[in-house]
């Protein structure tokens, strides 16, 4: 392996490039993603069992349609900023310092809205099991992660 193939020692993080495609959701989802940016600073490092992603909210965006894993851990920890968590149990109200995990498995439905007037930020890690799928309470969307992709569905079953 030459120097070109390594990954970096280290980084600052809010210099790492954002995600060239802002979301994976299909039309009409993925404009619903607007005002989200993701630095995915785990793949800079060629990390393969979890991921990490710096994540930016400017006002009135949110983390993702509000969703839950089968087999998938996910763990936020606040930056900047103060953000709504969203889930089962309702609303909290979250400001930096603050961290919240979310249990694979558990049906419990989670999401991030930022409905101040200045951006959030955030770490988000989650593992990348494989044979993932994701339950979209609130929209006719579900989620399978097959061959390291996702596929996405309607609650019927037909594809997007």
């Amino acid at each position: 392996m030459n120097n070109q193939d390594r990954p970096p020692i280290a980084v600052v993080a809010e210099q790492a490039a954002p995600r060239t495609k802002p979301s994976i959701y299909p039309a009409p989802f993925a404009s619903l993603m607007a005002g989200r940016e993701k630095r995915p600073l785990g793949d800079l490092f060629g990390l393969a069992n979890f991921g990490v992603n710096l994540t930016t909210l400017s006002p009135d965006a949110v983390s993702a349609l509000r969703h839950a894993h089968s087999t998938q851990d996910e763990f936020v920890y606040i930056l900047r900023g103060h953000p709504v968590l969203i889930t089962d149990a309702g609303e909290t109200q979250l400001a930096p310092g603050m961290c919240a995990g979310f249990k694979a498995g558990t049906g419990d439905a989670h999401r991030l809205l930022n409905r101040t007037d200045e951006d959030v930020q955030y770490l988000e890690v989650g593992d990348r099991s494989a044979g993932d799928s994701v339950v979209y309470p609130d929209d006719d969307m579900q989620a399978d992660f097959v061959d390291g992709k996702w596929r996405f569905s309607h609650k019927d079953g037909s594809p997007y």
